[in-house]
């Protein structure tokens, strides 16, 4: 089970009006699915569900639901926050078993930026994908997936091939080595080789007509 416990309440009337209703009395009107149970309307009190999305765990990992004394193990699916205020509107829980294969999107945290050569060269990390969908167990669902750049040179990316996934998990994209992030060359880099070019040739014409203009004055004197 999971250590974020949500208290819960089951609700016997749905609709809009019904939802503000729940609202007003200061709970999140919900929804949970999923499994071999239908769907049941449900309702969290606002400070609770908070407190638990402030955690930083809450989205996309196991959450345990309890009613009437029983306890079910539930994935958070979807939130709704009203645009203006952040007041949470709607939430939507997803049954599971801590051995369920569930699909959630991970974050990525890199290693090793301070010993990178072509960070301290100047190259800039460009980061394809900030997060990961991964199949996983609903029970084994890693906070982040981390990757070592201490070696990346600039010009070298790092694969999905590239990262070692706990035993079990899997990325949900299979058909594709795919991208996660790149090790570029900084665009002030490239300016300053760019105007560099751009003065060495600026230097050699002026070379040039340097050297036209003493044939011209060695032509004149002979007359």
């Amino acid at each position: 089970m999971s250590d974020i416990v949500l208290p819960v309440d089951v609700r016997d009337n749905t609709g809009t009006g019904a939802a503000r209703a729940v609202r007003r009395a200061g709970l999140v009107p919900g929804t949970l699915y999923g499994g071999k149970l239908g769907p049941v309307a449900i309702a969290v009190r606002e400070n609770v569900l908070r407190k638990a999305i402030n955690t930083g765990r809450f989205l996309s990992h196991m959450v345990t639901l309890e009613h009437d004394g029983k306890k079910q193990s539930v994935i958070p699916k979807d939130i709704q926050f009203d645009p203006v205020s952040d007041f949470p509107l709607h939430i939507d829980l997803f049954r599971v078993d801590s051995d369920s294969i569930i699909d959630v999107e991970v974050s990525v945290i890199f290693l090793g930026e301070e010993k990178s050569p072509g960070l301290k060269r100047g190259g800039a990390l460009n980061v394809v994908r900030h997060s990961v969908e991964l199949s996983c167990p609903a029970g084994s669902i890693p906070e982040s997936i981390e990757i070592d750049i201490s070696a990346m040179e600039i010009g070298d990316s790092v694969h999905i091939s590239d990262v070692t996934l706990p035993e079990g998990i899997t990325p949900t994209i299979s058909d594709r080595d795919f991208t996660i992030a790149t090790l570029a060359g900084a665009r002030v880099m490239l300016e300053d080789e760019e105007d560099a070019v751009e003065a060495g040739e600026e230097g050699d014409e002026g070379t040039e007509a340097d050297a036209a203009e003493g044939e011209e004055e060695g032509e004149g004197s002979e007359d």
